[in-house]
């Protein structure tokens, strides 16, 4: 028994949640899922309960599993003509290079977010639910004030948040996106949590939410119905698991996939030495996730998603670890009436479904690359980790993971440690890596070296239980990351 907690997330007042959890005795799964229930507040333009997302639960007995609460394809009940996808076409600004997203009704997968904080906390919690979505209601109720990087993702997000009137009125009500440092409140959303809290509400299926959210897709061409929700189930499932070096690696197992290509990347680098910072070994490290990420695609068949996310990482003074990671997609603009749920785009995005929209069999659970994971070294610490950041999440978990084992690197050291990715452009780097080593990527890819600490790079929140109880917890600054050490 310890007599510290710890919390790492994406937000101030995200980590704020958990700790208050902590601090009124629960733990490490209520305060997670009191922060996945302030995230929707906190971190608007990424997660909400009409999202989706993983929990890695590791309990204080040493037992894990996985909850996968992540979307399902919509339909049942429906031919396939007519699944004919309605999209609203928006372009997203990313650094001058505009994309094209799929937004509106008829992008909107059936929602995990809501029933999977709620099935885990039959399983994991202690606290009264009351006390859990506390936190959440308040600030909810009072507002938060914006940091720097989430509103930096509504700026990004401003064609799609504007899509109806349900988010012009939450996010633009004098007409503009709030800035940094501007309240954003949803009352609704507050009026939604007493309900929750008082068991009115007890997940989607439930007439509050699925009456209006039916009678809203039929009435524009959604796909959602009656069945979808009533036919959602969160899935427990064994983690997948493996040995890397001196410590065991836990995450997502499959349907989902990024899982697969953190630990096939570690397997590959675990065959010869440990991999430092020289040249030659950023250069094996970038080669073991190319082939990762090559050798997955070609099994890959389905509706996968790649979008933006946020992580949650909390470890209580009894030795129970948990490692969250949540995604609303990017938004579909569309909100559950009188709600203030926002529900995600995941069926609209084109290079998330390579057999085209709306194929697959409804009913069918939604892969990701989304990889909560959990580290246990021989000396009996555990750190968990996980990240956002779409395609990168497999390229920040790696190297985290690289730094933590083989170089025996602390959780902060770990997290701050310039970054590569490789995609089809060739590798884009942080600086701060030594000069020899972009002369020896260049020889193989073309180099695009970006600023120090971008959020394209992921955000990879940590916190560790050592073997002598001590904490530490990391919030990953790419990210507007936050962390906390509680004594308690």
């Amino acid at each position: 028994m310890s007599s510290q907690a710890a919390v790492a997330a994406g937000s101030p007042d995200t980590v704020a949640a958990a700790v208050a959890l902590l601090r009124r005795g629960g733990n490490a799964f209520d305060a997670a899922i009191a922060a996945g229930f302030a995230a929707a507040v906190a971190e608007p333009g990424l997660s909400s309960l009409g999202g989706g997302g993983f929990l890695l639960a590791h309990r204080a007995d040493g037992h894990q599993e996985l909850h996968d609460f992540f979307v399902d394809a919509p339909g049942r009940g429906r031919s396939a003509a007519a699944r004919e996808p309605h999209f609203t076409p928006v372009t997203v600004q990313f650094a001058g290079v505009g994309q094209v997203f799929y937004a509106g009704y008829g992008s909107v997968a059936v929602p995990g977010g809501l029933d999977g904080y709620l099935s885990a906390h039959r399983r994991l919690g202690r606290l009264p639910l009351a006390d859990v979505v506390a936190p959440a209601a308040a600030l909810a109720r009072d507002g938060v004030a914006l940091s720097a990087t989430q509103a930096a993702v509504l700026q990004l997000l401003d064609g799609i948040l504007s899509l109806t009137p349900e988010g012009r009125a939450l996010f633009l009500p004098d007409g503009r996106l709030p800035t940094t440092g501007q309240v954003l409140r949803n009352p609704q959303y507050a009026q939604t949590l007493a309900q929750i809290a008082s068991g009115r509400i007890d997940g989607f299926a439930t007439a509050a939410l699925s009456d209006p959210l039916v009678a809203m897709m039929h009435a524009h061409d959604g796909l959602v119905g009656a069945d979808d929700l009533a036919a959602y189930a969160p899935v427990v499932r064994a983690p997948l698991v493996m040995g890397y070096r001196s410590a065991r690696i836990a995450t997502n197992p499959r349907p989902s996939f990024g899982g697969s290509i953190v630990t096939r990347a570690l397997d590959l680098l675990g065959a010869d030495r440990p991999v430092s910072l020289a040249p030659h070994d950023v250069v094996r490290l970038a080669w073991a996730i190319v082939r990762a990420t090559g050798e997955e695609k070609q099994r890959r068949t389905g509706p996968q998603s790649r979008l933006g996310t946020t992580h949650i990482s909390v470890a209580d003074a009894e030795g129970n670890v948990a490692s969250m990671t949540t995604s609303n997609g990017s938004c579909s603009g569309v909100f559950v009436p009188g709600t203030g749920i926002q529900l995600n785009n995941v069926m609209g995005e084109r290079d998330l479904h390579p057999e085209g929209f709306h194929v697959a069999e409804p009913g069918t659970r939604v892969a990701s690359m989304m990889a909560p994971t959990i580290v246990t070294g021989t000396d009996g610490s555990v750190t968990a980790l996980g990240s956002g950041g779409s395609e990168r999440i497999r390229s920040a978990l790696v190297q985290v993971i690289v730094a933590l084992v083989d170089r025996s690197q602390d959780p902060a050291t770990a997290v701050t440690t310039p970054r590569l990715h490789v995609d089809d452009h060739g590798v884009q780097i942080e600086p701060g890596f030594d000069p020899d080593v972009y002369d020896a990527l260049a020889q193989q890819w073309t180099v695009n070296e970006w600023p120090a600490q971008d959020l394209y790079f992921g955000g990879a929140h940590v916190v560790r239980r050592g073997a002598d109880g001590q904490m530490t917890a990391t919030g990953d600054a790419r990210r507007g990351g936050s962390a906390a050490v509680v004594d308690l």
